[in-house]
């Protein structure tokens, strides 16, 4: 969404007096102006490992580099810079995961699944637990995937973490997580009785 609006104002010469911005950058402010109040600490024992996809509308095609290093700024913030792990090669080189630019919906899943054979098998390398997908399309196809792989690894939404470090996320959504993170920073009610 955020590529299409930046290439019709640009494409249409639309006059506007606003600034295109992606939700990382105001993730990445946040946190580095302490206003958004991420920890890692709940990562520190369990070490579970994470990679990050980087959405080729938002990366390669948009804001390029400084949005990856926002989005490795963010991921890092919340799970741990020493549970990290890039895929290689990654930024604006990362390979497409196959599932953007209506590929996800276009009813030709195994010409789909079989060139997301690249993402998975880069994914895979890392041997990373979770590969955090902000991208919509990109979290559904990675999800796919890891479904074709017997869930080699997990999926989740960069928000879900966010939410997992600030200790707000709640228990119906977790539902799609692991059980390694299904029950983390979860305040159960009767325990404080």
């Amino acid at each position: 969404m955020t590529f299409s609006v930046r290439a019709g104002l640009k494409k249409f010469n639309i006059d506007h007096n606003f600034e295109v911005k992606n939700i990382y950058e105001y993730y990445a402010k946040w946190i580095r102006e302490g206003r958004l109040k991420v920890n890692s600490d709940w990562n520190k024992d369990l070490k579970i490992k994470f990679t990050v996809q980087d959405p080729c509308q938002i990366v390669r095609k948009s804001y390029g580099d400084p949005i990856a290093e926002d989005l490795r700024f963010i991921v890092k913030s919340v799970v741990g810079e020493e549970n990290f792990i890039d895929m290689i090669p990654n930024r604006s080189n990362n390979y497409c995961c196959g599932g953007g630019g209506g590929f996800l919906q276009s009813g030709y899943t195994d010409a789909r699944r079989a060139y997301g054979k690249i993402k998975a098998d880069q994914i895979l390398a890392t041997k990373a637990d979770y590969c955090v997908a902000p991208c919509h399309n990109c979290h559904a196809q990675i999800h796919d995937l890891s479904d074709q792989r017997d869930h080699a690894w997990q999926t989740v939404h960069l928000w879900t973490l966010i939410c997992l470090s600030l200790g707000i996320l709640g228990p119906n959504e977790r539902e799609y997580l692991g059980d390694d993170l299904k029950d983390v920073l979860v305040f159960h009610p009767e325990s404080a009785m």
